[in-house]
């Protein structure tokens, strides 16, 4: 089975960069998630942090046809592996310089950088090496071992569904409601470094409670921490041109943060619609001066 995977290694590759690719240089989004990328302190604006951030799209999505269309060259899978290695540099830059900054890594991946955006970028690597030898095209490969090929395209598959958070929502939320079901409510536990009472604490003092205050109708329901970040979770109402519809609020703190530690924190904030799982858009409620001091949270 492990003989297939240099024969696929074109066509996963080509597939996950086309994903990420062009989102990035035909996406509406693209202008919002490079503000929140460090490409803005790189390059100084955000104008030139978006079209830096279209030209990386451009560049997978001219690597990604080579891969798929002339899976046996090697020139593709050297530009490959290039360019993950050239993501995992940015990613570490990032991580070393501004923590709080989006990744960047697809069209609605704003979370900052952590572990799987780490695990991605060197996904791409050797990706790219293992398709350097590759003997075969993927479709004569998946033509004559039509069955370990299909096991290694599901592996692959279910590997980069997890590792990316573009799908949090369909699958982690209802995996952490069967861990408070299986194990409780998290709030009852004392095992963390900060009391949840203090994080609620510190972001009901901060800006960006205040700004979005007027959507929260409930107390604390629910919070889960995640790569060094406490998730707090309210219910909401949103009302716009459509009328008013439910909506789950997420703020995201430093889980080590608290009032006395850090008295104006960083506060990434998301509001999502609780039937349809989709983003609200909740700008209307921010000031310029406020989004300032605003950061998005992972959809």
């Amino acid at each position: 089975m492990i003989s297939v995977i240099p024969s696929l290694a074109p066509l996963l590759c080509g597939v996950l960069l086309a994903v990420t690719g062009a989102p990035k240089l035909f996406g509406r989004r693209t202008a919002h998630l490079a503000a929140n990328t460090v490409l803005v302190r790189v390059l100084g604006n955000g104008h030139r942090a978006t079209r830096a951030l279209r030209a990386v799209g451009a560049v997978e999505l001219l690597i990604a046809a080579a891969l798929l269309a002339v899976p046996e060259a090697v020139a593709p899978a050297v530009a490959t592996a290039v360019l993950g290695a050239g993501f995992t540099a940015y990613l570490g830059y990032a991580r070393a310089t501004a923590p709080e900054s989006s990744c960047g890594c697809s069209a609605r991946d704003e979370g900052p950088v952590g572990w799987r955006s780490f695990t991605r970028a060197g996904l791409v690597v050797v990706g790219g090496l293992a398709a350097v030898a590759a003997d075969r095209t993927w479709w004569s490969r998946i033509g004559g071992d039509p069955v370990p090929s299909a096991v290694v395209l599901v592996v692959a598959a279910a590997v980069l569904l997890g590792l990316s958070t573009d799908l949090d929502q369909r699958w982690l939320r209802p995996l952490r409601k069967l861990r408070l079901r299986v194990l409780g409510h998290p709030l009852s536990g004392s095992g963390e470094r900060v009391p949840v009472a203090a994080s609620v604490e510190l972001l009901e003092n901060s800006l960006a409670w205040q700004a979005t205050a007027p959507v929260v109708r409930s107390a604390l329901l629910d919070h889960w921490d995640d790569e060094g970040w406490r998730i707090l979770r309210f219910a909401g109402v949103h009302e716009d041109s459509r009328g008013a519809r439910p909506v789950n609020v997420l703020f995201a703190l430093d889980l080590a943060a608290t009032i006395d530690t850090a008295p104006v924190p960083a506060v990434r904030v998301s509001v999502i619609d609780d039937v349809t799982e989709e983003p609200v858009d909740v700008d209307p409620l921010i000031s310029a001066a406020e989004r300032l001091q605003l950061l998005p949270l992972v959809n």
